[in-house]
């Protein structure tokens, strides 16, 4: 079995029927599953169990799933996954920047679930390099970090300054969805946190030099209404 085939995923969810429809999907695709129906055993578990994964409904009894998020960031980079009826932009958003890593929509497909999964743990942390990494390499994706080179399909891509940023964060948080605001203020600057559309018009700059097609992504895929994160190819 591969290192994701034999991970441990913790599923946090009140209710009984989707634990249990969770762990019958997730070990069937050969993981190890923990369970915890409170916020309280889910931050507790997470730190005993030492899970490769968290899968986190934020409607929880007896805690906020974002105070969830929050408790186990203070101490652990371990991806999080959030499942939630809680389909509202901001929703999202708060979830993502509290540290959640990605965000599915109930109701929501096996396979969906599945490959959003793998991505998650295939990024754990080795995937997407450490913050002092030199190179990064996904697929037909290279970049050089000091040198401030990239590569696509073995060929050289020229990028502006803050091209070359831009990718260069999502690069660093590969398979993580990044909002619009982190990406505005950490590539531009505060003043810049709401200025989506100057990001959009970056972002489909980036692509264009990339050969990505945003309705066939291969580099970046868009969380619509939330932001960008770089896909991970194997």
């Amino acid at each position: 079995m591969t290192r994701a085939e034999t991970a441990k995923i913790l599923v946090v969810d009140d209710e009984a029927q989707i634990r249990k429809f969770l762990r019958i999907s997730l070990t069937a695709h050969g993981y190890e599953v923990v369970e915890a129906p409170r916020g309280e055993d889910a931050v507790r578990k997470a730190a005993t169990e030492q899970p490769d994964l968290v899968v986190l409904d934020l409607g929880l009894p007896d805690m906020d799933g974002q105070s969830v998020i929050r408790a186990v960031r203070e101490w652990s980079e371990v991806p999080i996954l959030v499942l939630s009826v809680r389909a509202g932009e901001m929703d999202k958003v708060e979830a993502l920047e509290s540290g959640a890593n990605d965000y599915v929509t109930k109701p929501f497909g096996v396979a969906e679930l599945i490959a959003r999964v793998r991505v998650l743990l295939r990024t754990r942390p080795a995937a997407a390099g450490p913050a002092d990494a030199t190179a990064f390499e996904s697929g037909p994706l290279r970049i050089d970090f000091p040198g401030r080179r990239v590569w696509a399909d073995g060929v050289e891509v020229k990028l502006t300054r803050k091209e070359f940023d831009l990718l260069r964060l999502l690069a660093r948080n590969a398979g993580k969805v990044l909002t619009h605001d982190l990406l505005l203020r950490e590539v531009w600057g505060q003043a810049y946190v709401k200025e989506t559309q100057y990001l959009r018009v970056h972002i489909g700059h980036l692509r264009q030099k990339l050969g990505d097609d945003p309705n066939a992504p291969r580099f970046v895929w868009t969380e619509p209404g939330v932001g960008y994160r770089l896909i991970v190819q194997g």
